[in-house]
Formats: structure tokens, C-alpha cells, sequence
């Protein structure tokens, strides 16, 4: 006898809030699908904020053939740069040429390709520069003379989930931060989905027609939820690790530095005073929570980077670090720096209870993977196929012609009161959420409490409001970078009004419910 169809709570639970998982809630809520999105901690909290921070094609990968997924990495760079002006900007890079790794002609090949396979128009073209006399060859070692110089784009990572998860939020997703999926049951057309709250313990079910697993690192523990589970990709679990240090040049220039070990490290201007270092890979196990840098990672980079350096850059150096687990869709290469950056999409439909289920992808290419799922659930769902994300700009980048600095110029004429650092920093992190932010404010006075580094309590509530922070790593490390600034005195300071105001918005919502 067959069952009758379940009247569902949603059409669709996403279980991950990294950037894959924000990417497809956004898309669903847009095309018309009720939609609930959890994650177990805060947003980005993982991997989608350990990022080497770059939307780009990805130059090494043309050497390993993944000449489709550079293609595509490509378009993406251009429809994210349109999207998000104020978190996502070009930059240049200089690759120097190493006379005892890659020659010239074939670094020459792979930029030839680079700047014609994904229909470059934003951006300009790479070429050659004579590092003599270009300023970029200053702080290198006298042996390089030549580089190559091309474009590629920075983006604040955790804040491009954010700005995501919050136009899902906007469009009518439902989100639950620090809510964790403790078990899957699927029915005849639908699931059951179990739920615990891990600020309150509290526990609840919901139905709904489809589960989208983009748990990251956790994808074959969430499949594992489901008794019936049918397994057929797998996941290669690889640490990327990176080193915060002082300022090592002054000027806009990105390097990208080859090795010997024939990988690539990057150096980025990096929050006005530091350089960025990184990455690594290393193959890690089964607890993709907890890694962190060891002391071979930080020597791994430091060595790298002092390849090129004039001043050796140290461990001693490094004033801050993170590392996260990238889950790659298992391609059997022998290499972990060999394995595919691309996705794989598996959609289980047994039952008529769909699950997709996402393996590995880059923060670059979210958005189209956002599009290729629900061009797999659209049938089962009845929507449209239509790609509506690709001209949609995301929370505060409807900036006119795309134009950051313009938009700059404008936001420093309305609040010829604030310092400009300060508006710099709001213009860059809000975007023309700007005037949400400082809807109530005439004067530095009304910025309230000031925490230091250029973090005021307006700013603060804004994020608690606004953007599902509740903790002061959220706000310091996530949200911002902020935490580079505050002492330890002042996190703890900061520590204690974010614990006091999160106590009370509990308190109330419970009141209210």
C-alpha cells in the first residue's frame, strides 16, 4: 500500500552553513522553495573561513589539466565581482620566475590561457615585468630579475557566507545557527529531521521534502545519519594552514611564489599592517574540528616565503594563524595537492526523498553549484530552472557601477564626522548596509561603547542583530579581523558585554516564546 503524501514543514533543509551551504539556501528561498538552513556552529566557522582569501581561476590548476574548472572559476571571478564590490576587489599578482623551477615560456602559456579561457572584461591582461625596476622587486632577493604579472580578486571569505546566508534570511529562509542535526529518518516522500539547539540543549524535529548535506568535512557523518544510506563518493580531508606576520612590503602587490615541491604559497597585503602566508596541504583524519598549525606548517611557510624574501621571514614572526580542513571529492591522485578543487554533486532519490549530498568545490565556484543543485532538484521540486543569482547583488553591494571607490567618496561626504579609517572599514564590510548601520547615529558619541582596534559597540549589536554573531570570536574573527587589534584585556572586556547582550536577547526570546 503506498503512503500518502507528507505535508512537509519545508521544501528543502540545508544542513551546513559554510559557503556551499549558504550558497544553496540563497538560491532555493529565491526560486520560491520554503527553506531551512542549520549549522551546528557559527557560520563559516570552518572551512569557509580558512580560505587563502582569493576568488580566482586558480593558475596551478591548468598544470594538472583541470582546464574546465579553471574556465568556470573564471566566469565566477566576474559575476562575484559585480555582486559584491565592497568585499570582493581585484588585485594584482606577481609571480616571479624561479630559474631553476618552471621556465618562462611555459609560465607565459598558462597565463596566455588564464587571461582568454573564462571571457576575461573586468580585468586587466597579464605581462611581463622587469622586477629591476618594477616596485614589487624591492623587497625580493637581487637573483630574480623577471616576473609575470596578472589579475585575480580578494574576497573577505566568512563574510561572503554571511552576506549570503543573510539574503536567504531576507528572501524567507529560516536560519538556526549552533543547531545540530542529530538524526535523519526518510519516509516515503519526505524526511525527518532531528534537531538540537547547543546553547540550550533544546531538542525538535521537522519534515521536509529534500535534505541538501553541504556539511563540509562532515559530509559522510551526516550521510551516516540515515540508516539506508548509500555511499558512493568519498572525501579526501587535507589541512590548509596560514601565517599572519607583520607588514613584509608596502605596496598593493600579491605574490605568488613558486616551490620547489612544485606547489605555490601566496604573500597578500593583508589588514593594512600584516602579510598574508600560505597554504599547506596535508592529509589529516577524522576530526576536521579541531586541527590546528603545527610547528612544520609555520617553518613550511617561513622557508618558502624567505626563498624569495630578502629579510628571512621567521616563526617567530607570525602573529597570527589559522588552519582549516578543505573536503576534496576523492580522486585517488597519490598527491594531496593534487586533488581536484572541482565538486561533485551526488543525488540520492531513493524513496522519493531526495538527499544531495555535496563533495569537495572551492569558494569560487559556490554560486555555481549552488545553480548545478538546483538544476538537480528542480524536478522533484517543480521550479524553475532559472539562474537568477547570476545579476543579483548580495547584501550591500547594489554599489552603482560596481564602484567601491566612488561609493567611498559618497559614504565620507554623508559622515564627514567619522574617521576615515573607520568608514573605510564600514564601507568595505557593509557595503550600503552603511546607513542600516549607523541609522541612528550623528556623531561619534552615538557610536556607543569603544572597544578598541576601531570596534564600537554600534557595530557590535549591529552584528548580534544582524548577522547571527554571539559569540566575541564571531565578531573578532569572523565578522572582522578585528581581534588582530584588542589586547587581551579588551577581548575580555568585549568578552563580557557580547555574553551580557546575548543572555539577554535569550532571555527574551524566551519570554516571547
Amino acid at each position: 500500500m503506498t503512503e500518502l503524501p507528507v505535508t512537509c514543514d519545508y521544501d528543502v533543509v540545508v544542513i551546513g552553513g559554510g559557503i556551499n551551504g549558504a550558497g544553496i539556501a540563497r538560491d532555493a528561498v529565491g526560486r520560491g522553495l520554503s527553506v531551512l538552513l542549520c549549522e551546528k556552529d557559527d557560520l563559516a566557522q570552518h572551512t569557509s573561513s580558512a580560505s587563502t582569501k582569493l576568488i580566482h581561476g586558480g593558475l596551478r590548476y591548468l598544470e594538472h589539466y583541470d582546464f574546465m574548472l579553471v574556465r568556470h572559476a573564471l566566469q565566477e571571478r566576474e559575476v562575484l565581482l559585480r555582486a559584491a564590490p565592497h568585499i570582493i576587489w581585484p588585485l594584482r599578482f606577481i609571480l616571479p620566475h624561479h630559474r631553476s623551477l618552471r621556465p618562462r615560456w611555459l609560465i607565459r602559456l598558462g597565463l596566455f590561457l588564464y587571461d582568454h579561457i573564462g571571457g576575461r572584461k573586468l580585468l586587466p591582461k597579464s605581462h611581463s615585468v622587469d622586477l629591476t625596476k618594477h616596485v614589487s622587486g624591492k623587497p625580493l632577493k637581487n637573483e630574480f630579475t623577471h616576473a609575470f604579472e596578472y589579475s585575480d580578486c580578494w574576497v573577505q571569505d566568512a563574510r561572503l557566507v554571511v552576506l549570503n546566508v543573510m539574503d536567504a534570511a531576507e528572501r524567507g529562509c529560516e536560519v538556526r545557527v549552533r543547531t545540530e542535526v542529530t538524526d535523519l529518518v526518510r519516509h516515503e516522500g519526505s524526511w525527518s529531521i532531528h534537531l538540537r539547539d547547543n546553547n540550550t540543549d533544546e531538542k525538535s524535529q521537522v519534515t521536509a521534502r529534500v535534505v541538501v548535506n553541504a556539511s563540509g568535512p562532515w559530509v559522510e557523518k551526516t550521510l551516516d545519519l540515515d540508516e539506508a544510506h548509500d555511499t558512493r563518493y568519498a572525501t579526501r580531508l587535507v589541512k590548509g594552514s596560514h601565517v599572519v606576520v607583520p607588514k613584509i612590503f608596502d605596496h598593493p602587490y600579491t605574490y605568488i611564489f613558486q616551490n620547489a615541491d612544485n606547489r605555490i604559497i601566496f604573500a597578500v597585503p593583508y589588514e593594512q599592517d600584516y602579510t598574508l602566508l600560505g597554504t599547506t596541504d596535508m592529509e589529516v583524519g577524522d576530526e576536521p574540528g579541531t586541527v590546528e598549525i603545527d610547528a612544520e606548517e609555520i617553518k613550511y611557510i617561513c622557508d618558502a616565503a624567505s626563498e624569495y624574501f630578502n629579510n628571512p621571514v621567521k616563526p617567530a614572526d607570525v602573529v597570527w594563524s589559522y588552519s582549516g580542513v578543505r573536503p576534496l571529492y576523492d580522486d585517488a591522485s597519490a598527491n594531496a595537492s593534487k586533488v581536484t578543487r572541482d565538486y561533485k554533486l551526488d543525488f540520492d532519490t531513493r524513496k522519493g526523498a531526495p538527499v544531495l549530498s555535496v563533495y569537495g568545490g572551492k569558494i569560487t565556484t559556490y554560486r555555481k553549484l549552488a545553480d548545478d543543485a538546483m538544476g538537480m532538484l528542480s524536478e522533484h521540486l517543480s521550479v524553475s530552472g532559472s539562474d537568477w543569482t547570476i545579476n543579483a547583488p548580495l547584501p550591500g553591494g547594489d554599489i552603482p557601477n560596481a564602484d567601491f571607490d566612488a561609493y567611498l567618496e559618497s559614504v565620507e561626504a554623508q559622515y564627514p564626522w567619522l574617521e576615515k579609517s573607520i568608514i573605510y572599514d564600514y564601507a568595505r564590510n557593509y557595503g550600503t548596509r552603511v546607513t542600516q548601520l549607523l541609522q541612528h547615529c550623528a556623531g561619534v558619541e552615538d557610536l556607543g561603547r569603544s572597544f578598541a582596534g576601531g570596534l564600537y559597540q554600534v557595530e557590535v549589536d549591529y552584528l548580534m542583530q544582524n548577522e547571527w554573531a554571539q559569540t566575541t570570536e564571531d565578531i573578532l574573527w569572523r565578522r572582522s579581523k578585528k581581534g588582530l587589534r584588542l589586547s587581551v584585556a579588551e577581548v575580555e572586556a568585549l568578552d563580557q558585554y557580547v555574553a551580557q547582550t546575548f543572555s539577554r536577547s535569550i532571555h527574551a526570546h524566551a519570554v516571547q516564546g
